[in-house]
């Protein structure tokens, strides 16, 4: 499927609006009309500032046998570091499924993988194929040659559903793919399916600011693509005794992009994604003061301090422990929520935990619909009481 930006010159009166509109310095003003030039990222910015309507963009149908070719199969990009592979349980698991509900093959792909064995954690995961490069220039700093790679396979194996972890650089070198594919691109999803009648990829993700949940199809463009929050969805079986194919694929060395000069060093704190227990807290908790209670009972339970947004506009935790849309998604297996009324944009987040336990002076709170335990009291009273009572047992 191709496109292109169309300027009708006789329609262009040259009052510069779509070149100040551009962010990617793609129109000029010459002999006073507009032209395009290579930078067109087709973003249709210009367009909707035209005050004449003389700006299209045209798109080339596609293949009738693209669309239904299912040979390609699905696709994750494996991102890794020198511990595995970033969410690959979880993403590798979603493309288990998507490619039985398809009936192909699933394939991973890795640039530069830091460690080895990834490589095999990957088919044990369920992947049928692997295929990664060593090249030097893959590294996570320089997207752009990562970007390179990935289309150039995706164009040679042509497949028909790829899904990325929607982590920082998952999120940029997933739509520097779109754009050069110029195909589709859903952000974020928290639940992905395949549609039965159509075979198409249905990707569920919150909109219009978290109050609704959308689920978005991609008809035409091929390959159909997602991002994927971590901690939403669960993780298949490990089997060590899985095969699969793993090879390695050819690319070319260029001079990178990117040189890093200093690396910093990681906060410190275990991480609320990868939890067992968490303790949760929202604005019920009353002031600051009160998490000294919260840590206690936490310290008691082998558990994690969480919380939701407000808490950390507020000053009383840091970003890094913030649950929801726009902060962790996280998927304990107890998950002991504490005064949280639970907004969408919060539930989108702790939608992974297998046990939730959930206080709230509210008897309506929206998390009550997602808990398996309610309790309608003061948090903080309740608090005090499970702490006598894990005292007294010792």
């Amino acid at each position: 499927m191709t496109a292109v930006l169309k300027i009708d010159r006789d329609a262009c009166i040259g009052c510069g609006q779509c070149v100040f509109s551009c962010p990617s310095g793609a129109l000029r003003l010459e002999d006073g009309r507009a032209v395009v030039n290579e930078n067109c990222v087709l973003c249709g910015l210009c367009r909707g500032n035209c005050p004449v309507e003389a700006i299209s963009i045209e798109r080339g149908a596609p293949a009738a046998e693209k669309k239904q070719e299912a040979a390609g199969g699905v696709w994750v990009f494996a991102e890794t570091d020198a511990a595995g592979a970033l969410c690959a349980p979880e993403l590798v698991s979603a493309g288990r499924r998507l490619a039985d509900a398809r009936g192909c093959t699933l394939t991973a792909a890795v640039c530069c993988p830091e460690n080895g064995k990834v490589l095999k954690e990957l088919v044990a995961y369920g992947a049928d194929e692997v295929l990664y490069s060593n090249r030097s220039v893959l590294t996570a700093a320089d997207t752009e040659a990562c970007i390179g790679w990935l289309c150039g396979l995706i164009r040679e194996y042509s497949p028909e559903i790829v899904l990325y972890p929607a982590t920082s650089f998952g999120r940029t070198v997933a739509p520097g793919v779109a754009v050069r594919l110029q195909t589709g691109l859903t952000a974020d999803c928290t639940g992905l399916d395949i549609e039965p009648e159509s075979g198409l990829l249905l990707q569920t993700r919150p909109t219009f600011g978290g109050n609704l949940m959308a689920t978005i199809k991609c008809p035409d463009a091929r390959p159909q693509m997602a991002t994927v929050r971590p901690g939403v969805l669960p993780a298949g079986a490990y089997d060590p005794d899985r095969t699969g194919r793993v090879a390695e694929v050819p690319f070319a060395e260029t001079a990178g992009a990117v040189e890093i000069l200093a690396q910093l060093a990681k906060e410190e704190g275990a991480s609320i994604r990868n939890a067992e227990r968490l303790v949760v807290v929202g604005r019920g908790i009353g002031s600051k003061k009160n998490l000294a209670l919260v840590r206690e009972f936490a310290g008691l339970i082998g558990a994690e301090i969480a919380c939701s947004r407000p808490l950390v506009e507020a000053g009383y935790l840091e970003y890094r422990h913030q649950v929801g849309q726009t902060g962790a998604s996280v998927s304990p297996k107890l998950l002991v929520s504490i005064g949280v009324s639970g907004a969408i944009q919060h539930l989108a987040g702790i939608g992974g935990a297998e046990k939730i336990i959930a206080v709230n002076t509210d008897p309506q709170a929206p998390i009550f619909s997602v808990s398996d335990v309610k309790v309608v009291g003061d948090g903080l009273e309740i608090l005090r009481e499970l702490i006598r009572q894990l005292r007294a047992a010792g």
